[in-house]
């Protein structure tokens, strides 16, 4: 079997500013400093959870409209089952631990260029395309093919109760459907891929635009059931 795809050297964490003069290091929860290492992928391929072929599990997602509204192009989506993941990793990893490993992938993928439909760093990101890639190359999790799709997938968390790695999601559309998401990091900061002529960046929920668009936040149902159990 394949091992899992490597992040390519050339994506490897770069200085960035937020809002001009405040450091990268702000945007970074202390404990990513701290906490070990960890990448579950290897061990779920052991057990036959996740594919060995990560790209089998990043099926392009088809976008439609303006900016990064997006579709399903299969008739359903296939996923791992959240307890499944859950059961693998009991026992041997924390929550924290997929965090960290989440948080740090999306980092290293900073500067990726916006391509609509794109699910991969060879090609560029759209939104959707961009989480997907970090779930299933962080901690070997898929997620659905569409931002829509994923906001349904989650379990619905308060603003107040964010943590690293959960989803969040915006409106940018009109107010009826889903057509945005992003990694949250920390202190109201998230990591997404955002629109045409734009690359991979961290952005506040507290900026205008996201601010007025912010359709809540929620938590793959895997990194939950993990969180629970410890």
């Amino acid at each position: 079997m394949k091992p899992a795809l490597p992040v390519f050297a050339s994506l490897q964490p770069s200085p960035f500013a937020l809002d001009g003069a405040q450091a990268a290091a702000k945007a970074m929860p202390s404990w990513l400093n701290q906490a070990p290492t960890f990448s579950p992928a290897p061990m779920l391929l052991g057990q036959g959870l996740v594919s060995a072929r990560p790209q089998t599990l990043l099926r392009s997602s088809e976008a439609v409209g303006n900016g990064d509204t997006e579709v399903d192009n299969t008739a359903a989506t296939t996923q791992v089952e959240g307890d499944e993941l859950a059961t693998a990793l009991d026992g041997t990893e924390s929550a924290t631990d997929l965090r960290k490993s989440l948080i740090a992938m999306a980092m290293k993928l900073r500067d990726i260029r916006y391509v609509r439909g794109g699910h991969d760093p060879s090609t560029g990101f759209d939104c959707s395309g961009f989480v997907r890639y970090v779930f299933a190359h962080a901690i070997g999790m898929q997620l659905p093919n569409n931002s829509a799709s994923q906001f349904l997938a989650g379990l619905k968390v308060k603003r107040a109760d964010m943590k690293p790695g959960d989803l969040v999601f915006f409106r940018t559309h009109g107010k009826r459907n889903i057509s945005h998401v992003g990694i949250y990091i920390s202190n109201g900061r998230f990591i997404h891929s955002p629109n045409t002529g734009k690359s991979v960046e961290i952005s506040s929920l507290d900026e205008g635009y996201w601010a007025k668009r912010f359709a809540g936040a929620k938590r793959p149902e895997a990194i939950a059931m993990v969180a629970n159990k410890g």
